[in-house]
């Protein structure tokens, strides 16, 4: 091997390349910014006297972990906030509340979320539990879905919502017997209250940006797709987050940026889609997708399926969900964005919702043929059986958040009951997406859940989250390790359109994250245990758990 020595040698692996011709090596070289060779001794002769080398000691070298579907400015900013995430009994959550607004004393209003909706009776906690702990300022907290927020009397009060408010067409008011708001507000209906509590500023929304660079790098992740931006309800857009930070060098992750579409509006907005793309494209930040938010969640009954939902005693009732969307208008937009070299990026997670994007893939292959914008359907809760196949067809990524399928009250109490057995059986259909020969990528959707790729990873495998003893969940559709970290990296760059990254060969960036063990020697049931310990970033280390 006639090469001039590397800047960095990391070997004794095992290194797992996800590269189909060779899958696993002991030893990989770096040189600038590029991975210059993967093999086995014979790397080692670029080692020169000023080669750093890494000494793997029989510890797992993987491709960077990626995430094509998160929310990190949200996150970061939430953690500043009241965080509840932590809390899963009401009076924990309740106490929470309590100890952030005495600590908060100059705060305005009490904002925040990550509340557990299983921590209430039927999901739905009201207002008289904020005013016993609040009772003197507006409280705004989303839950952990992000699909609902819960508020008090005094926030309802400052937005004029009173028994005479219509429902807004996106969204639901919880009311009581007599009609008052009991302070739980579904989807579209965030937006009465949280338009008028306080907005971040530039300065907060980059200070988040970087705190959540910092955990996620601290996960192994390396690049992502932030799936909002531009604003949301309370969720400010983090545009300028990503500018400051991609042109100062602060952004050392690589970042695709999806528009959010306005669901109020139609195609008159997407002269403005393209005009920001060419705006917010700049250093390792690039704008060139567009999220659709086509439904809500099923624990809300606001999913969009095929068939209405069940009430509380199995019978069906007359709501089937939401399409935020019109389906037919959908089919025209995605056509429209397709031809302009967008990439559609979906929520979709009822059966309906997801017909009703892959109908919009199709209709803009037709239209304008199999082009390289790679369309992919996010979240993907209950998939029919007959569209199954259509992913691998239309050349539609399956983007999965796999800490989703796995036994928990959210899911066992307030969304089984409501589906169904027959409907039930459908969740989270991986194994039957990876069997059809479906492309598939994988997301955390933090802050709605764990941002770590590993416990991800566990649960695809196990179909149970590393922090429970089971059962497991449909455990037909279990996939194996090396399909599930394949999720996190090559499916995940393919999405991103980072295709000199999600696998270890010579050329690609280097990118990598060396793990604490190699959980393929160990049993399935401790993958969730595994650790990063190393993150590098095209060859320059951003994360060292010893550091």
């Amino acid at each position: 091997m006639r090469h001039a020595p590397a800047d960095l040698v990391l070997t004794g692996g095992p290194v797992l390349t996800m590269d189909a011709a060779r899958t696993r090596a002991t030893t990989l070289a770096v040189t600038s910014d590029r991975v210059t060779a993967v093999g086995h001794d014979e790397v080692r002769e670029l080692i020169g006297p000023k080669t750093e080398v890494v000494d793997l000691a029989g510890r797992l070298l993987v491709p960077g972990f990626q995430d094509a579907h998160i929310h990190p400015v949200g996150a970061g900013l939430e953690l500043a906030q009241c965080d509840l995430t932590e809390s899963r009994e009401a009076t924990d959550t309740l106490a929470a509340v309590r100890a952030y607004a005495v600590a908060h004393p100059d705060h305005e209003w009490i904002t925040g979320g990550g509340w557990s909706m299983e921590a209430f009776d039927g999901g739905a906690p009201t207002r008289g539990l904020l005013d016993a702990v609040v009772p003197d300022r507006p409280v705004y907290l989303v839950n952990r879905d992000h699909h609902g927020a819960w508020v008090n009397t005094r926030a309802l009060e400052l937005a004029g919502l009173t028994r005479d408010t219509p429902e807004p067409a996106d969204g639901r008011i919880e009311r009581d017997e007599r009609g008052e708001p009991t302070g739980l507000l579904q989807e579209g209906a965030m937006d009465l209250v949280a338009r008028l509590t306080p907005r971040s500023t530039p300065a907060d929304r980059l200070a988040a940006l970087l705190r959540a660079q910092r955990i996620l790098h601290s996960y192994g992740v390396t690049a992502w797709q932030d799936a909002i931006v531009g604003s949301f309800g309370a969720m400010d857009d983090p545009a300028d987050a990503y500018l400051t930070a991609a042109r100062d060098g602060s952004l050392t992750a690589r970042v695709v940026g999806a528009l959010w579409w306005d669901r109020e509006r139609g195609a008159e907005q997407i002269p403005e889609l393209v005009a920001r793309r060419a705006e917010l494209s700049t250093g390792r930040f690039r704008a060139g997708s567009v999220k659709i938010m086509q439904d809500g969640v099923a624990e809300t009954g606001t999913a969009a399926l095929l068939a209405p939902y069940l009430d509380a005693c199995g019978c069906a009732t007359t709501n089937s969900g939401t399409s935020f969307v019109d389906p037919v208008e959908l089919c025209r937009y995605v056509t429209e964005l397709d031809a302009l070299g967008f990439q559609a990026h979906f929520h979709a997670l009822g059966d309906r919702a997801v017909r009703e994007a892959l109908d919009a893939v199709q209709a803009a292959r037709t239209a304008n043929g199999r082009t390289d914008t790679r369309p992919h359907l996010a979240h993907l809760q209950v998939v029919h059986p007959d569209d199954i196949p259509r992913f691998r067809e239309l050349g539609a990524t399956a983007n999965i958040q796999p800490l989703w399928a796995a036994h928990e009250p959210q899911m066992d109490e307030l969304t089984i009951p409501f589906l169904g057995a027959e409907r039930a059986a459908l969740q989270y259909p991986f194994g039957a997406l990876l069997r059809s020969g479906a492309t598939v990528a994988a997301g955390s959707d933090w802050p709605v859940s764990s941002p770590d790729p590993l416990h991800g990873i566990h649960t695809a495998v196990n179909r149970i989250t590393p922090d429970s003893d089971g059962p497991a969940f449909l455990p037909g559709q279990r996939i194996s390790l090396t399909a599930a970290i394949a999720a996190y990296t090559a499916g995940s760059a393919h999405v991103n359109h980072l295709d000199d990254t999600g696998s270890l060969r010579a050329g690609a960036l280097a990118d990598l994250v060396i793990l604490d063990r190699d959980p393929y020697a160990g049993p399935a049931e401790e993958i969730g245990s595994t650790r990063v310990l190393r993150t590098y970033v095209g060859g320059r280390k951003v994360h060292d758990s010893e550091d």
